[in-house]
């Protein structure tokens, strides 16, 4: 399986970059995804040479907008996060990225900012950082490391980034149209179950393969995978599935009722899918069992193991 390249703030990985020389080790991060990715380590403080221990920052407000300031000195550290950010984002060619919460420079919700006197006036702000690196590439998979703990947004996360990565690593070989023909038909169910009309759109782009660039594909492609998927949407792709198969009534009906607990919150997505992927193997429906809906993921990180809620 394709592994995908992840940038990440480096003290989610166990760097003793953290203000007080210590890190933020992430379990998941560093346990279970660990086999299955590259990691990208990116810690600005320490890119823009403020070394560790180092003072507390945050972000103030001013007529020009937010400021990243020291908290004791009051140094005005604007203009080199972001002569770093913009040449980090330039030049970044990742799946993913995974950001430190809440941190002034790395947070990508709730960091607050603060007047240069007195609270705090919002707690709905981006780190500098992450701000330039997110608005130089809206259709990168991000997140940081405490939405990460949400089972769904987690299983989401990953799959962005593995498809991500298929893509990375077919555009960035010797393809011809056909490839790209051959990469849409196994997506095709993964596209459907993020967005009907966004996966109509992917394969009109890939039935003109010779005529339309890659790029346009490729924003199509990540628009979809960017849409949040739904148990309704998966029930959909099952019943898609299930049409492909040349089952039995009785082996049919079994598997409709699997179905049906799935979209009831019963059971977990991985029930119907792994029945699903089995007959598709037993009757020899290659297209079926090929698809990427099945394997979006290493399955050791088993990520549709819960019951929707």
């Amino acid at each position: 399986m394709t592994r995908p390249r992840i940038a990440a703030s480096s003290c989610l990985l166990g760097e003793p970059v953290r203000f007080n020389g210590g890190h933020s080790r992430d379990r998941f991060l560093s346990g279970a995804l660990d086999p299955y990715v590259d990691w990208v380590l990116i810690c600005p403080e320490m890119e823009i040479g403020l070394g560790t221990p180092r003072e507390t920052l945050r972000l103030e407000d001013s007529p020009t907008g937010p400021r990243l300031m020291t908290r004791t000195t009051r140094a005005d550290l604007t203009g080199r996060m972001s002569t770093l950010a913009s040449a980090r984002a330039a030049a970044l060619d990742v799946d993913g990225y995974v950001f430190k919460a809440k941190s002034p420079t790395c947070g990508i919700h709730g960091v607050p900012l603060y007047r240069a006197q007195g609270p705090a006036l919002n707690r709905r702000n981006r780190g500098l950082f992450a701000d330039t690196v997110i608005r130089a590439h809206p259709l990168l998979p991000v997140e940081d490391e405490g939405r990460l703990r949400d089972t769904p947004l987690r299983e989401a996360f990953v799959e962005r980034v593995f498809a991500h990565a298929r893509l990375r690593e077919l555009l960035s070989g010797d393809w011809r149209p056909r490839d790209l023909v051959a990469f849409h038909a196994r997506h095709k169910m993964q596209l459907l179950a993020h967005d009907p009309e966004l996966y109509r759109e992917a394969g009109r782009i890939a039935a003109r393969a010779d005529e339309r660039p890659a790029a346009a594909y490729a924003e199509v492609f990540r628009r979809a995978l960017a849409r949040r998927t739904s148990p309704g949407r998966h029930v959909n792709v099952l019943h898609h599935c299930l049409g492909m198969l040349a089952l039995d009534r009785a082996r049919r009906d079994d598997l409709l009722a699997v179905i049906g607990s799935y979209r009831d919150g019963l059971l977990p997505l991985s029930v119907p899918v792994t029945l699903l992927r089995h007959h598709a193997r037993g009757e020899g429906a290659a297209y079926l069992e090929e698809q990427s809906y099945f394997r979006p993921y290493p399955e050791a990180l088993r990520l549709r193991n819960h019951v929707p809620a």
